[in-house]
């Protein structure tokens, strides 16, 4: 793949993610903007996370069918289009209805990305080559609630949509400079594939891996606001955005995770030392100092991103010509962990104490960390 059209690819995948996270450190304001409650509020992250748990496989489908090329440049567009809306809403059941919408867009270029890098990965670079795809989602998560969060103190929430409506027609307008991606021998459209690719248990247990991690940390990451609203901190939107530059640790644990895993005896072994450093880290969340959570935030993302960086590869590895729907089942199981998590512990949170929520994450990332090491022990 030429330079030029891999960075196009990762100029596209920072702003899907910032697009999906930059409510995140707005929910407080938003909140106070429509007059709704901290729970409704945070419907706006779970809402666009929900289709992605969904869609992803029906795209994987399509793309057996239709070009990623194609599909990413028409779901740009449109989510370009969406966020020009955000900017004019003017109800809190539209802005979720818009929410609801990105969130079906989203996945289309999230499939669409991950399927044109696999077919156009030169021969054995593809685990190099979601690596660094993953890294610069990374990126995007935290730009997106950085500026989002920057933009909203200077000038107020509205113009952080619009800056990024902006920014993705000009990504809409560079994708088309991308070449046709090479053609992949896909198996013949079946719904029984799904099944063939589940019925492997090594994938199955992957699947099931992330869904508990994102599960625990897209829940941390949205509740984190309310917690610091709640601590009296007088953090503005530009303060709580900063408690995510732990982001930037995610995109230098990408980038050395295969290096990490040539030394601790391959992706299993790493991704457990993952679950490992995540479950340590939620010890930073249990006080009430902001600086021990900031600092919290960098070994939360080194021990997430160890996972994340290295699952597309493996099942990618592994996937042959089932990859398209192997990759729209990731994102499924990933995302579906994702809804579950930003919205069900808020009422452990809400009713039982900020404690009980820690506790409650501990026991699903020790469920993961028991799956990983089950799969060790298998030999993957």
């Amino acid at each position: 793949m030429h330079i030029s059209h891999l960075l196009i690819v990762q100029y596209c995948a920072i702003l899907v993610f910032s697009s999906l996270y930059a409510p995140q450190p707005l929910l407080p304001v938003l909140a106070e903007a429509f007059a709704v409650s901290e729970a409704r509020a945070s419907l706006l992250i779970t809402v666009a996370l929900l289709p992605l748990a969904i869609a992803p496989v029906a795209y994987g489908f399509l793309l057996q069918r239709l070009s990623a090329r194609r599909l990413l440049i028409g779901a740009t567009w449109l989510l370009a289009v969406t966020q020009v809306a955000v900017y004019l809403v003017t109800s809190f059941e539209l802005l979720l209805a818009l929410r609801l919408a990105q969130g079906l867009i989203i996945p289309a270029m999230l499939t669409s990305l991950m399927t044109y890098l696999a077919a156009s990965a030169p021969p054995g670079q593809i685990a190099r080559v979601m690596a660094i795809y993953i890294a610069a989602s990374v990126l995007g998560g935290f730009l997106g609630r950085m500026i989002s969060g920057l933009i909203s103190t200077q000038f107020g929430w509205r113009w952080s949509f619009l800056f990024l409506a902006v920014a993705i027609a000009l990504c809409a307008l560079l994708l088309q400079r991308l070449k046709a991606d090479p053609p992949v021998s896909f198996q013949r459209l079946d719904p029984r594939t799904i099944l063939q690719v589940l019925r492997q248990p090594s994938f199955l247990r992957l699947y099931l891996v992330v869904f508990c991690a994102f599960g625990a940390f897209a829940s941390l990451l949205n509740f984190l606001p309310f917690r610091l609203v709640e601590l009296g901190t007088g953090l503005s939107e530009t303060g709580i955005a900063f408690m995510y530059a732990g982001y930037l640790m995610g995109v230098v644990t990408s980038l050395l995770s295969l290096r990490i895993a040539d030394h601790i005896g391959g992706a299993v072994n790493t991704m457990l030392l993952g679950s490992a450093v995540f479950l340590a880290a939620l010890l930073f969340f249990t006080g009430s100092q902001v600086w021990v959570m900031f600092v919290g935030m960098f070994v939360l993302c080194a021990g997430m991103f160890l996972i994340h960086s290295l699952a597309p590869g493996v099942l990618n590895q592994a996937g042959g010509e089932q990859r398209g729907v192997v990759n729209g089942l990731y994102i499924a199981f990933y995302y579906a962990g994702g809804t579950t998590g930003s919205f069900l512990p808020g009422f452990l949170y809400h009713g039982l104490g900020w404690h009980a929520y820690l506790g409650a994450l501990a026991v699903t990332l020790s469920f993961g960390g028991w799956l990983l090491w089950t799969l060790r022990r298998s030999g993957l």
